[in-house]
């Protein structure tokens, strides 16, 4: 019976102890895109703050590719012990499970939501030669010259890709989409010409507007930015359900012990409360958000529900 008791006892402690003793090593957190990419910059402003706060380093594998894919499915089959995290996104979490016929984890089963970290509005842009000055003007090209305008993205599935497809079903219009490796690459197809316009962050775009180089139409945002407060919404330009802006949150392998999850969560609003932050983000044209696992458990649920309806409206895929 006393041993029994122990048992008991000692298995009650573990949780506490782990708490105590986390973290002891370096934390690897899993991006989904390149070095220089929106996600990464986020990822190592996040990471380094973090490692302040726990005292280990946070070490970032980036495993570009599969539109997210190849980055998920490597946190997923890490050991759920804490030392594994990935930089869930829009992509992994909100489009992918709709528009790739196999995936190789399951959002939902396969991680446990950590916490909101920001969201990344696009920016619509075309080449400046372009004879349209708003989203009226460009759609009403669009449907003069169906299938002929085109709009690249970093890649399909990405929040580039769902930006131009959810317009496409909103003003029920057909433009055709041009994927390519990067969003870098997308956007220098548009100033060349190749391709009459894209959706990409502001950091990569913002240069390029003031100087005469692409023209702004719209931000895929519900509100105007604090950074660029003088741009109109598309939302606000007669398509009020168009809201597409990249998303990133923390996740972590299934079975990662609830209260290594708490203290990361914890953690992490410390991080996202800090004016220094929410300004380095800002400056990225990103937007702290943050919130309880479950809050992100319950927003990823909506997003894969929200962007299924779009990709079987649009019959989008991967291409």
């Amino acid at each position: 019976m006393i041993k029994w008791c122990a048992t008991i006892l000692l298995f009650c402690a573990l949780p506490l102890a782990q708490a105590q003793t986390y973290p002891s090593k370096p934390i690897r957190l899993f991006v989904t895109i390149g070095p220089g990419a929106a996600g990464d910059i986020l990822a190592r402003i996040i990471g380094d703050e973090l490692s302040k706060r726990m005292g280990q380093p946070f070490i970032i594998e980036n495993r570009a590719g599969a539109g997210g894919n190849i980055a998920g499915e490597a946190a997923a089959k890490s050991p759920p012990d804490g030392y594994a995290f990935l930089l869930a996104s829009s992509s992994t979490h909100g489009v992918n499970p709709s528009i790739y016929t196999k995936m190789p984890f399951d959002p939902i089963k396969d991680f446990v939501p950590v916490g909101l970290v920001a969201g990344n509005p696009n920016v619509l842009v075309v080449a400046p030669t372009l004879p349209v000055q708003s989203l009226k003007d460009l759609v009403e090209m669009a449907r003069q010259k169906p299938g002929e305008l085109t709009f690249a993205s970093g890649g399909s599935g990405t929040s580039m890709h769902m930006s131009g497809e959810m317009l496409n079903w909103l003003a029920n219009v057909k433009m055709t989409h041009v994927p390519y490796k990067s969003t870098p690459q997308a956007v220098t197809a548009v100033m060349a010409g190749d391709v009459t316009m894209t959706y990409a962050s502001v950091p990569v775009v913002i240069a390029q507007v003031k100087a005469g180089k692409l023209k702004a139409l719209g931000v895929t945002s519900l509100k105007p930015l604090t950074s660029w407060p003088e741009l109109p919404t598309l939302a606000g330009q007669g398509y009020p359900e168009l809201e597409a802006s990249a998303w990133f949150g923390l996740a972590a392998p299934s079975g990662t012990p609830e209260v290594i999850v708490n203290r990361m969560n914890a953690e992490l609003q410390q991080v996202l409360g800090t004016p220094m932050v929410r300004e380095r983000l800002q400056g990225q044209g990103m937007e702290a958000l943050g919130g309880s696992p479950a809050e992100f458990g319950s927003f990823i649920r909506s997003e894969i529900e929200r962007w299924s309806r779009v990709v079987k409206a649009t019959g989008a895929k991967v291409n």
